[in-house]
This record gives C-alpha cells, structure tokens and sequence, in this order.
C-alpha cells in the first residue's frame, strides 16, 4: 500500500503542468507539504516558532469556515537557520528548500515596512510564488494595522494558492457608483465606514472632510476610507479581513462589479468565490462533515551542502567533444560555484559505476583542486543511470551522513531504459536530483526524478558557443545559503571564429559584486589570445592554463575595482569556437546583490499552446525597473530564439513595473528540450530601483470608526507610489532551466494557428461628450507584429458586455490603423446611441484580428463615468481623541467651551426656525444626511 500511495504521488507530481516549485499538494480537504522558510537574515527567537504556529492553526479553522468546510491546513513544515542552535526535535530537511517555500519570513524589504504580500506576476486563476511576512508581523505587532496573522495568512493563502486578487486598489482608492456618489474601492458594499483626511502631528490629529479632485471627480489624494469597528457584514475576506465580522469570500451574488479593484481588473469581473469555485483543489474535494483535525509541525533544520556528481562517461560521451565539455563546466562548479564548507564527493558511469572521490569538505583551493584531479578522462561502454545514483547515495552513506537534503548532481546523454527501475528508490532515499541533459538524447525518466525530488532540470546542446554546460553546472548553487554566499554570474557569451578573428566584449562589476571574481575562457583547439583590462585600462594577466581541458581561468582574491572590464579573444585557429564566463559573489554580505532569477509558465507544453518567459531582477526584496532583458530558448539541437522581455504591463505581462519581465514564445523549432537563458543589462541612469510598496499586499488598515470617531493606527512609512532611485550599471545572466514540448508538426504549418495576445491595459477617460482610449498594442502572432484591425464596442452593462460582447454596440474605428505590437494605442470617440436616460457609466472593450482572421480574447473592460459624482455633506472639521492612545487633542479649546458653543448654536437655530415656522404658518422638516461615502 504504501509502495502504491509513493507511486500515486510521483505521477501526481510529474503530471503538473506549471512551473511553480511549490511542494504542496492536497490529500482529503487537507493542504500537505507547506514550507515555511525563516530567512537566515533573521536572529533566533524560539517564540517566532511558536506564533508560527498559532498563525496557522487559527489560519486553518478560518480557512475552513470560509471556504464552507473544504479546505484546511494538514501538515507544515518550518525551515529553520543553519546559523540557529541545534535542537533535538530538530530534523534535517528532505527535498524543503529556501527554493520551494510557500511562505518566507524575513527582515522588511524597507525599515518599517512590514506589510504582507504575495509575490504574483501569473494571470487570473494560476498559482502565486511565495507569500512574504516580516519578522514583526508574525510576533503579532501589527495586528491593528492588518488584523490578526491567522486571519490575513487566510487572505494571502488565497493570492498563492488559487490566483484571485485584492478587493481594493491602492491606486484607485474610490469610483463614481452608479448612484453618482463616490464610493471606496471594496467588495462587498455592505462594509461601512467614513472617507476623511486624518493628518497627525505629535499627539494631536485632526480630522476633515475629503475634498475633490477637478480632474478626476472623485477625492483627492489624501482621503482615505476607515471602516467602522464593529460591523454585520461577512464579505470579503480579499478586502478587509481584519474587520472581526468579515468570515467570507465575495461571491457572484454580493459582488461589487463596479469597484476597479485589481481583482474585478485582473478576473474579468468575477467574484474571488467563482475563481475559487473553478480550481481544481475545489473541483477535487467535497463538503466535509466533521470539523478538521489541527496542523501537524514538522521543526527542519537546515545543514551543511552535501553534493555528488555522478558523471556520465559512456561510450556516446566521446564524441562532440562532450567529455571534455563536462570536464570543464564541472571543473568551474569545483573552483568556483560550490560554497566553502560544503562537502563534494565524485562517481563516474558508464553500464557500471566508480567511486571516484569520496565526500571532502571544501575548506580552502586545496580541496577544490584535489576534486579536479578525480575527473574522468576515459569514456567508453553502455549506460546505466540507476547504478550511477545508487553509488552517488552510496558515497554519502560511507561519511555517515543522513541522505536527507543531500544532492545529486547527475549529467546523461543517453538513454537508458532501466532508469525508471529506481524511481521509487530515489524517491524514498530523501536525496535531491539535479539533471543536466547534454546532448538530444538524455534520458526522459530522470526528468520523474528531479521533479519529485525538487531538483533543477537543466539543458545543454552540443552547440558549443551557446556555453550551456557551463552554465547548467553554474546555475547549481545551494538552495538554502544566503545570497551573499552564492556565486552570481555576470557573463556568459560564445562565438565561432575563424583565425585571427575577435570576440571582443565587456563585463560590469556592480558595486553589489566583486567578491571572490572569476575568468573562465575555453576553447576547442588552441589557446587564443587573451587581453584582460581592468576599469582603469590596465591589463590583468596571470591566467593559469589546463591545456588537457583546453581552459584558462583567473581568480581574483578579495574584492576587485568596481567598473567596466574590457575583454579581447583572439582565435589562433579556423573554425574555433571561444566561450568566456564571468562570476563573482557579493561584496558584502550586509547589502543584498542585484540577482535574475528565470523560469517559464510551464514545465511541459502541447503545440501550438504559447509559453511565458519570466525573468525577475530584484536587490533583495525590490524590484530593478528600465534593464534590457534578453531570453535566449535554445532547442536540443542547438536551434535558438531570441526575446525581448518586457515589464510593460502588456500581454504576458500581468503588472506593470514590478520587476518582473515577460514575453510569450510561440516559434517552437522541434519536439523534445529546449532550455531558456537570460541576460540582463542595466544602463547607468536608466535603471533604478522601485521603493513602492508591493504589490498583492495586505490592505493597511488607517484606522478604526468607533461611535463616529475615528481610532487611527500608526501611520505608514510615506512613500509615494512612484518613488524609484537610479541604479549604477550592471550585467547578469542566469538559467531557466529545461522545458519540454511535443506534437510540434515536422514540417511548418501552412495555416496560422496563433492569435494576437488579449489587450489587458486599456483604459477610458472622458472629457464632455469624447471618450479617449488607450492600450497597448498586441501583435499578429501574441505580441509579435502587427494586427489587421481592432474591434471596439460599448455596453452600459459590464455583464452585457463581458458575456455577449459580439452583439454590443460596435464603435467605428474606419481610421484607427494598428501599430506594431508593444506600441501605445490612442483612440478617441463620441459614444452616442445611449439608450438609457439615466445611464451613469459606459463600459468598453477591444477585440483584435489578425491577417488569417483569428481574434484575440477580449480585452480587459474599461470604464467611463458620464456624470460628475455628487459630494457628501460632512463637517469640515472633527476632532477625535488622538491616536493610537486614545488622548484627547492638544487644542486651544477645552471641552468644556466646546460643549457650550455647541448647545448655544443649538438654542439659535431652534429660535430661528420657530420664529420662521410662526411667520410663514407651514410645517417643514428639515434633515440631512449625516455623512456618506
């Protein structure tokens, strides 16, 4: 039974299709295998342990009764530091990474900002990366701000797990409803409150009424919406959670389609229950009956890196130069990318395997050399891949280490049908497996084998000067260091020359670099010329060369000059083939380093379904904006694509400057591998830094209304929505790893099977009696070309419109002639033919078609407001007990003449009216709204 629920949960696994690491999966309602990852960054604190804990377990039960008895919390796992005291109830990580965690907990990305968010760049309905806490919220000291932690986990969960989005919209905190009243930005209507502007100073605050904005007719920018306390309303938990009544998910009968919250933008109008309703963890579980049981914990704490390469060296090996390829891009992991205090061991394989080198701890070069001498020089035989792993895990077991967390570093190319054989066997070891595929013939059963053990699936051709195998072993460094212990590359190019020609090139070393820097340069037949300059122009020798590996590498101790390095290979040979590779590490481990990560949407795709490439750059936590970043999509012959990724906010690109970029991939070259490679550039003065808070964060709560009175919170650190800071210059590349493709036709088709990408950024503005559009343009093929036309109607119902769009009104657009994608769109019209007197919005939306007549999705709905929204009698000014201590305000009045002045206001106006009343003999009443949204 258990040998079945092991294989059960293999195919489980390899059959996911996307790219997302997450261990997770769900078992009878229950969520398993959730990691918890605490940042090394964080000092020890056995009670964050314990709140982690109690964080979930009231996450749990309210996950529960939100999601009318489906789902709950089963078992969690907590990465602790390496650096934190060894305990017994302590285990050592199995296939848990820093790389796989659902959730991190680590220091703010700014000081005071501790906001929760989940990192979430995928469309509507797809998974989310990570959820990030800071140390101080998981302790429970911005509960006021947020509510309390199990409940707001709740809300986030929702981002990671099932792709639904905020209720709110930082950016557009109020609309013009359809009662022309301004309304905040939330779902549903039923959470009430005030809109006023409450500014403090010292312990004194003041609060007035919100005032409009003549351009956009609603208020400006200081007003904010506080909700009352104490309420009945039960929805929604992906607005406002922290209001204690709040217990549900807005559904299709209570939600507020108005809104232009950053759910109804990104789902097309449909509630966060529908979107739920429609996954498959919804369409795989049923109502449970008794309560659930409560989170079981598992404490893992993470050790030192244990690391064999198994190495192939078969009789295939010989040919295209692939030993000797290995032989140098392993030689660069040995000298370069694995991290001091790890522990490497060697077996080679051909039908049988060999214990090359049993497990040594890199302290120092000497170690590292002792390694390169175990290298295999001989290949020749059959190929058995299980023989291979079997003695990896072997030469692990003989130092007396657990298996657990340790890893595999295996590199095929060939076939081998008894693979499958020890599936199971890997899996059950607890070892993580890293394959590198060299060559179009690697075997496809250990792909089985690195997904389930949450290895990296890497590509490498036999196309020489696309440095894939350099770059395959470069992207293993360990999962669960710190950043500034990891070697960073900075440069990874290749070239055919012939003799005497040039490659010619330079390299950025960033002030966030420099550490432990280090020049590889290989080549095929002769040692080229070799000119290394440094910023200050001056040549850098002392090269040491391995003529047998026909490589030359430069190590540069301590930290080197900050700048531009200039590069000069001359090949002393025809049809040479020169590659040159550069890393470095961080220059100090107190200021994170400028890193790329990339990934594809997918890890397995159908033809002709397009792919996303996805490339982040981030300096810890914030988002680099304005690089140049360039994907590389190389096939397992070698055939590559090249793309230019985008954080535009366009087609594959769900948010706009979030520092993460993207692009669809449609042009497949053949069925199998392709692996993806990223470069990214930024020029000084023209990349920078993005201070803004995060995206699909929790919503900061101002304060609290408590009988008219407003209970503010600590005020968030001032940031402006558009604060960015300049960036110097810098270089990196980095890996995506391997992807597979099939039913790809052998020959080009003859018909056009990819539509233009679905517009997702239009917008409406109106001015009198036009309404100005804008958008940005997709292409024939996605976001590549040009499209034929545009289609534009216009609705008075977003439902109308959304579900029946080729019977609403269509707009003329006779002049309106397409760019070429990723351009900006302008188009300006009359509505007219409003058929409803008392209509108050008008809603539109684009269709593209191309030259074959496909058309695009729909695109997202845009808005424009035909009235001017009425404002709201409020007083101008009221002044509530200061915050958060509730004393009153330092003022020049008393309370006591304060209440004086008021009663005796009171006693004339009575007076006036009764007087009013006798001269004119009516009866009148005489009554206003107290205050509004």
């Amino acid at each position: 039974m258990e040998l079945l629920r092991s294989f059960v949960f293999l195919l489980a696994l390899y059959l996911l299709q996307g790219s997302n690491t997450s261990f997770v999966r769900l078992d009878n309602n229950g969520y398993e295998g959730i990691i918890i990852a605490i940042d090394p960054a964080v000092p020890e604190d056995e009670t964050l342990i314990e709140q982690i804990k109690g964080m979930v377990t009231a996450a749990s039960t309210y996950l529960f009764e939100a999601t009318e008895k489906r789902f709950f919390f089963k078992n969690v796992s907590i990465l602790i530091p390496e650096k934190w005291k060894n305990i017994t109830q302590y285990k050592r990580p199995k296939h848990e990474s820093y790389k796989h965690a659902d959730v991190l907990v680590s220091p703010p990305t700014l000081p005071g900002r501790d906001e929760p968010y989940t990192k979430q760049f995928k469309a509507c309905g797809e998974k989310g990366e990570y959820i990030h806490f800071t140390l101080d919220f998981v302790l429970g000291k911005k509960q006021n701000e947020f509510g309390p932690s199990g409940r707001l986990f709740v809300h986030e969960w929702a981002h990671l797990r099932w792709g639904v989005f905020d209720e709110y919209n930082d950016a557009e905190p109020f609309y013009g409803a359809n009662t022309k009243k301004i309304e905040a930005t939330r779902c549903s209507t039923g959470i009430t409150g005030i809109n006023r502007v409450y500014k403090c100073q010292g312990n004194s605050c003041v609060t007035s009424r919100c005032k409009i904005d003549s351009k956009t007719n609603l208020y400006q920018k200081d007003c904010q919406f506080f909700p009352d306390k104490y309420q009945t309303e039960k929805t929604s938990i992906m607005f406002m959670q922290g209001i204690s009544s709040v217990a549900e998910f807005c559904n299709e009968k209570n939600h507020n389609r108005e809104a232009p919250s950053v759910h109804n933008k990104m789902c097309n109008f449909r509630s966060t229950w529908e979107v739920i309703s429609n996954s498959e963890d919804f369409r795989n579980t049923v109502v449970m009956v008794a309560p659930p049981p409560p989170p079981v914990f598992s404490l893992l704490k993470i050790s030192e890196r244990i690391v064999c390469l198994v190495l192939d060296t078969s009789g295939s090996m010989s040919g295209s130069n692939r030993l000797n390829r290995m032989n140098q891009a392993a030689k660069h992991f040995l000298l370069q990318t694995v991290e001091n205090g790890s522990w490497v061991g060697m077996v080679r394989f051909d039908s049988t395997a060999y214990i090359e080198s049993n497990l040594i701890q890199i302290i120092s070069s000497n170690e590292r050399r002792k390694l390169l001498d175990s290298l295999p020089t001989v290949a020749s035989g059959g190929t058995s891949i299980c023989r291979g792993i079997k003695s990896g895990l072997q030469v692990i077991r003989k130092a007396d280490f657990q298996i657990d967390g340790s890893e595999i570093v295996l590199l095929t190319d060939g076939e081998d049908s008894s693979a499958k054989a020890c599936i199971d066997e890997v899996k059950q070891s607890g070892a993580i497996i890293h394959l590198i595929a060299l060559g179009p013939n690697a075997d496809q059963a250990v792909i089985e084998m690195s997904s389930v053990t949450g290895g990296e699936h890497l590509l490498a051709s036999d196309e020489v000067q696309n440095n894939g195998l350099i770059d395959a072993f470069a992207a293993l460094t360990s999962g669960n260091t710190d950043a500034s212990q990891k070697s960073l590359q900075l440069e990874s190019k290749g070239l055919k020359l012939n003799s005497n020609d040039w490659m010619n090139g330079t390299v950025i070393i960033d002030s966030t670099v420099g550490k432990d820097t280090f020049f590889l340069i290989t080549w095929n037949q002769q040692l080229p010329v070799i000119s290394l300059l440094d910023p200050n122009g001056k040549s850098v020798g002392n090269f040491s060369v391995d003529s047998a590996s026909k490589m030359a590498y430069l190590s540069i101790p301590g930290t080197t000059k900050v700048g531009v390095w200039t590069y000069s290979l001359q090949a002393k040979t025809n049809s040479e083939t020169l590659t040159i590779t550069v890393n470095s590490r961080a220059a100090n481990s107190s200021v994170p380093p400028i890193t790329v990560n990339a990934k594809m949407n997918k890890d397995t795709n159908r033809y002709p379904s397009p792919m996303i490439v996805y490339a982040e750059i981030l300096q810890g936590y914030i988002p680099i904006l304005g690089a140049n970043v360039t994907a590389f999509i190389e096939s397992k012959t070698g055939k590559t694509e090249v793309l230019e990724l985008l954080d535009n906010g366009a087609g594959a690109d769900s948010f706009k400057n979030d520092g993460v970029y993207s692009r669809y991939f449609t042009t497949y070259k053949e069925n199998g591998r392709y692996g993806l490679k990223v470069r990214a550039h930024g020029g000084e003065n023209a990349v920078m830094r993005n201070l803004r808070h995060p995206l699909n964060r929790a919503a900061y709560i101002p304060g609290w209304v408590v009988d008219g009175i407003i209970e503010g919170n600590p005020p968030r650190p001032e940031i402006d929505e558009n604060t960015q800071t300049n960036l110097e210059s810098f270089t990196r590349t980095a890996s995506g790893g391997a992807f597979v493709v099939s039913n790809v036709p052998n020959l080009p088709p003859l018909l056009d099977v990819f539509p233009p990408s679905q517009i997702t950024d239009l917008e409406a503005t109106s001015d009198d009696d036009e309404i100005s559009l804008t958008w940005t343009a997709p292409g024939d093929d996605s976001d590549v070309g040009k499209v034929q036309k545009y289609i534009i109607r216009i609705s008075e119902s977003i439902l109308d419109l959304r579900d029946n769009f080729d019977n609403a009104l269509q707009v003329n657009t006779t002049d309106l002639l397409p760019n070429e994608a990723n351009s900006k769109e302008t188009f300006t019209f009359k509505p007219g033919n409003i058929s409803e007197e008392n209509a108050t919005h008008i809603f539109i939306a684009i269709q593209s078609v191309d030259k074959s007549n496909l058309t695009s999705n729909v695109s997202n709905i845009a808005q424009a407001a035909l009235f001017v929204p009425q404002e709201d009698y409020i007083p101008d000014e009221i002044h509530p007990p200061s915050s958060p201590d509730k004393k009153p305000p330092k003022s020049g009045l008393s309370i006591s003449i304060l209440v004086v002045l008021v009663v005796g206001a009171v006693i004339t106006v009575s007076l006036i009216l009764s007087i009013t009343i006798c001269v004119l003999s009516t009866k009148r009443n005489s009554s206003r709204p107290r205050t509004g949204f």
